[in-house]
C-alpha cells in the first residue's frame, strides 16, 4: 500500500445520492483510493449516519427524492461541524453553486465527473488536514518553548494542584481556574488540554477583557454576512474553531451579563447561533475558565450570573501565588535564566548569593510573570556573568530583606552572613560592598562562598 493510500485509508467519506449507479461508481473510485466509504440514499439516513460516527468528507447530491441537498447541507454541518461537503449535480447552475458555497460547501462538481476530479477533491482535503496538523504541531512547539510550562515543583500546594489537574484531565467537566494575575492560569489551562483526550484537537483562547461586548459575542459565536457594518462574509467564532478541543475563557468575569446568558446556554446545551443568523449550531467543546476576581462577590453585586458560576465551577482549581510557594522561586529563576540564554544564544547567567537572597525576600505581587520579567531584564542589561542585586528592578532591590535580628536566637555566623547579603544587595559592585564592610574584596568573596 502506498503512503498516499495509507493517508486516504483514514479518510471517512459519506455518499448521499438517490441514484444507485452514482453511489456505486463513487464508492468504487474512493475505495480504490483507500478511503473508507459509507453510502446512503436519503436525508434521514444521512443525518442518522453523521450522528452515529464522524466523517471527514461528504459528496451530497443537489436533488434528492426527499428534498433538496441545499437544505440538507446546513443540517449536516450542524451535526458534524468539521465535515467537508462537496455538492454534486447533473443540473448545475452558477446560482446553485454560489448558494452551496454560501451554505458551507467546500466544492461543487457537475455530473458526469471523472475519477481525476474525485482524486483532486480527496488530495486537497488531505493537504488541508495535513496543514491543520502542522499548525497544531507548531503551536505545540511554541507551547513547549514557553518557559512557564515547566511545572516541576517542590511546593506541596503546587503538587496538590497538579494532582487535581491529572485527575480531571480526561473528563469533559468545566474547570474554573482561580488565582492572582501572573500565577500562570493560562499555562495550567494548556496543560489540562495537553493531558486530555482532546489534545489532538484545537486549544482556543479568548481573552475576555480585551474585547467589547459586541466584539466578544462575535468572537465567541461568529457572525453571518451582513450582521453588522463590516461583516462582509460569514465568520465562524472561537467556539466552532475549538470543535473537539478546548475553549479557554481567560478572565471570564469580564463578560457582560447579556452575553453571560448565551454562554450559559452553550454550556448547558452545546448549542449556539451566530450573530445575525437563526440557524442553531452545535459544538463539542470543553470549557476552561479563569479569573482573578472573587466571583461570589461579583454574583452578590449583580455583575455575574450565579447559574453561570455553577456551570463553570464544576471543578475548582486555585493556583497558588508565588509567595505561597517560596521553595519554587529560585528553581524558576534559574529556569528562566536558562531559557533566556538559549533565546539570546548567550552563556547561562548565574545568581549571586545576594541576588538569591533578594529574590527570596521579595513578595512578588506580580507572581511568575513579574519574576520572569525581572530575570529577562537582568539577562539583557547586566554585563557580568553573575547576576548581582543591582541587576534587578529597583522595586525588588528596595524591598527590605527579612532575616536574623540582633538579640535574637541566632549564631554570629548567621548574623554576619545576613549582614553581608544586605550590604551586597544595596551596592552596585563587590568592591563597594567590601569597602562598606571594612574588608577587602577577596575576603568578601570567601565569606560569600561559605
Amino acid at each position: 500500500m502506498t503512503e498516499q493510500s495509507k493517508q486516504n485509508r483514514s479518510l471517512r467519506v459519506l455518499l448521499i445520492d438517490d441514484e444507485k449507479n452514482i453511489l456505486t461508481t463513487l464508492s468504487m473510485c474512493l475505495e480504490g483510493m483507500g478511503c473508507t466509504v459509507a453510502a446512503v440514499a436519503s436525508e434521514s439516513a444521512a443525518l442518522q449516519a453523521v450522528m452515529q460516527r464522524p466523517f471527514d468528507l461528504a459528496f451530497l447530491d443537489l436533488r434528492l427524492k426527499e428534498g433538496s441537498g441545499l437544505d440538507l447541507l446546513p443540517k449536516l454541518l450542524t451535526a458534524c461541524p468539521e465535515l467537508a461537503i462537496v455538492m454534486i449535480t447533473a443540473y448545475g447552475t452558477l446560482d446553485s453553486a454560489v448558494q452551496a458555497v454560501k451554505r458551507g460547501a467546500v466544492d461543487f462538481l457537475a455530473k458526469p465527473f471523472t475519477p481525476a476530479q474525485i482524486r483532486s477533491v480527496v488530495e486537497q482535503l488531505i493537504e488541508k488536514r495535513d496543514l491543520r496538523r502542522k499548525i497544531a504541531d507548531l503551536e505545540a512547539q511554541l507551547f513547549d518553548c514557553v518557559p512557564e510550562v515547566d511545572l516541576l515543583t517542590s511546593s506541596p500546594k503546587m503538587r496538590a494542584v497538579l494532582d487535581v489537574m491529572t485527575r480531571v484531565a480526561d473528563s469533559d467537566v468545566s474547570v474554573l481556574l482561580r488565582g492572582e494575575s501572573g500565577t500562570g492560569k493560562g499555562v495550567f489551562a494548556r496543560l489540562l488540554h495537553a493531558q486530555s483526550v482532546r489534545q489532538s484537537h484545537p486549544f482556543v483562547m479568548v481573552n475576555c477583557p480585551t474585547l467589547s461586548e459586541d466584539l466578544l459575542a462575535s468572537e465567541l459565536f461568529g457572525h453571518a454576512r451582513g450582521a453588522f457594518t463590516g461583516a462582509v462574509r460569514d465568520q465562524p467564532g472561537r467556539v466552532e474553531s475549538a470543535q473537539g478541543g478546548t475553549l479557554f475563557l481567560d478572565e471570564v468575569s469580564e463578560i457582560a451579563p447579556s452575553l453571560q446568558a448565551k454562554l450559559l446556554r452553550f454550556l448547558q446545551e452545546k448549542q449556539f447561533e451566530r450573530i445575525g443568523e437563526n440557524q442553531t449550531r452545535r459544538a463539542d467543546v470543553r470549557v476552561i475558565a479563569a479569573t482573578h476576581r472573587n466571583l461570589e462577590q461579583e454574583v452578590q453585586q449583580g455583575r455575574f450570573r450565579e447559574d453561570l458560576l455553577f456551570r463553570l465551577n464544576v471543578v475548582e482549581v486555585t493556583v497558588p501565588s508565588l509567595r505561597e510557594r517560596p521553595e519554587d522561586i529560585l528553581p524558576l529563576a534559574r529556569h528562566f535564566l536558562s531559557f533566556f540564554a538559549r533565546a539570546t544564544r548567550k552563556p547561562v547567567m548565574e545568581l549571586s548569593a545576594a541576588a538569591e537572597a533578594v529574590l527570596m525576600s521579595y513578595p512578588w505581587p506580580g507572581n511568575i510573570r513579574e519574576l520572569r520579567n525581572a530575570l529577562e531584564r537582568a539577562t539583557i542589561l547586566w554585563p557580568a556573568r553573575v547576576i548581582e542585586p543591582a541587576a534587578l528592578p529597583d522595586r525588588v532591590i528596595g524591598h527590605e530583606i527579612t532575616g536574623p535580628c540582633l538579640g535574637g536566637n541566632f549564631s554570629l555566623d548567621a548574623i554576619e552572613r545576613e549582614h553581608i547579603q544586605r550590604v551586597v544587595a544595596r551596592t552596585k559592585t563587590q568592591e563597594e560592598a567590601a569597602s562598606i564592610l571594612g574588608i577587602d574584596a577577596s575576603t568578601l568573596w570567601r565569606k560569600r562562598r561559605r
